[in-house]
């Protein structure tokens, strides 16, 4: 067996630490550790993008950009989750833009024009969206179409339907006062408001280690030191704190950048630590390994394409509340593009099993750095593109040795 099926079958209990040594090649401590260098390179090169285009534009990094960058950043971030989702599995879901589309024609066409209920229509376009993502998970799971093939045929229905939707006019535009445009605008998180939220995520990381510690103790497993425990949480204090009070300089975070955020999270909290998420990893590393240790695996995959519909089809929806329109170039392949490449760039492995949530987080926030440092310097769309395709091959090669690292260890 290789080593990818042994990790796969660790997290239901096929294997306890305690009765092998291989946790230091297989176990939670390795898998912490290289999520902590997958991360790192992408950290580095936000970093590096931020002072490369300091340098050439001082307008950059001003509070006012980045408010406009953070809020760019929020409905890419959303769709890019969804791709995190299906990647983690193993698969792929090219149609995350054009479903993106069509629910946002659903939401302004229903709202203007047949008089739906505001909620009522945003409702309607994420249920179209999870129910788009239940059908492709049916049609792998139990006829074996490959996922390349179904949502590439999904990908040209959803942009036939949203001609469609939208009609003659091809373009629908929503009223400035309605409460989905106020919210994508102008509707900003109270100072104190970000800061409580910041002082929870703090303390609420802070107690899951604490609680790590003590289960892994009880159990004789090796565990991280107070120490450390200590500086993880005040150097997440820091990186919360500093760009809060850097964003409350100017308008603050935007709400969809706290929706985003909070998707994130939530997310986080159900691969870390459910059932649900553990088996998302197990079945993306080895998926017979994953059927054999009696996981629930069409299940696992119908879930993964649900979830990643849905979000794209939420992402349409904080689309129009951004542009207060939908038209037919809302999503489209562009934005298919762009989500994969960001889960990719954020970290999340295209051979499946490996990333995590918050991939979706940096990708779209080296993405959209590199789009708004290009339009500062007044450089089209054709560098914008050749720019975010050389770090994507970056990344991609990256994940390939380090994935191919990792089974020379194992062998």
């Amino acid at each position: 067996m290789t080593l990818t099926g042994e990790r796969s079958a660790q997290p239901v209990g096929a294997r306890s630490m305690r009765q092998s040594p291989s946790w230091r090649h297989g176990g939670p401590a390795w898998g912490r550790w290289t999520h902590d260098v997958t991360s790192l390179p992408v950290l580095v090169g936000l970093l590096v993008l931020a002072l490369v285009f300091q340098a050439l534009n001082p307008n950059f990094l001003t509070a006012d950009n980045l408010v406009n960058l953070t809020l760019q950043s929020a409905v890419t971030g959303v769709v890019t989750l969804g791709v995190v989702l299906v990647l983690l599995v193993g698969q792929i879901d090219l149609s995350v833009g054009a479903v993106s589309g069509l629910s946002a024609a659903v939401v302004a066409v229903g709202f203007v024009q047949q008089g739906w209920p505001l909620a009522v229509s945003v409702i309607a376009a994420v249920v179209l969206g999870a129910v788009v993502g239940a059908i492709y998970g049916w049609l792998y799971t139990r006829l074996g179409v490959p996922s390349f093939v179904i949502t590439l045929a999904g990908l040209l229905v959803s942009l036939g339907l949203q001609i469609q939707v939208l009609g003659a006019t091809g373009s629908v535009n929503l009223p400035y006062e309605s409460w989905l445009v106020r919210f994508g605008q102008r509707t900003f998180l109270h100072p104190g408001v970000a800061y409580a939220a910041v002082a929870a995520v703090v303390l609420a990381y802070a107690a899951s280690r604490v609680v790590e510690r003590v289960r892994r103790s009880r159990a004789e497993l090796p565990t991280a030191s107070w120490g450390v425990i200590a500086g993880r949480s005040g150097l997440l204090a820091v990186l919360l704190l500093v760009p809060t009070w850097y964003l409350n300089t100017n308008r603050g975070i935007g709400a969809s950048v706290a929706l985003f955020l909070g998707l994130v999270a939530v997310t986080d909290f159900l691969l870390r630590r459910t059932r649900w998420g553990r088996s998302v990893r197990a079945v993306g590393s080895n998926p017979v390994s994953a059927r054999k240790a009696g996981l629930p695996v069409a299940r696992v995959y119908v879930t993964a394409f649900t979830a990643c519909t849905a979000l794209a089809a939420l992402g349409g929806v904080l689309s129009v509340g951004r542009l207060a329109a939908a038209n037919q170039g809302t999503g489209g392949s562009d934005l298919n593009l762009t989500a994969i490449a960001a889960a990719v760039i954020g970290g999340t492995s295209l051979f499946g099993g490996r990333g995590s949530a918050w991939s979706a987080v940096l990708g779209a926030l080296v993405i959209h750095s590199i789009a708004s440092g290009l339009t500062l310097l007044n450089l089209d769309a054709s560098a914008r593109y050749v720019v975010t395709g050389v770090v994507l091959g970056l990344a991609v090669t990256i994940d390939a040795v380090s994935r191919r690292g990792r089974v020379l260890v194992g062998t």
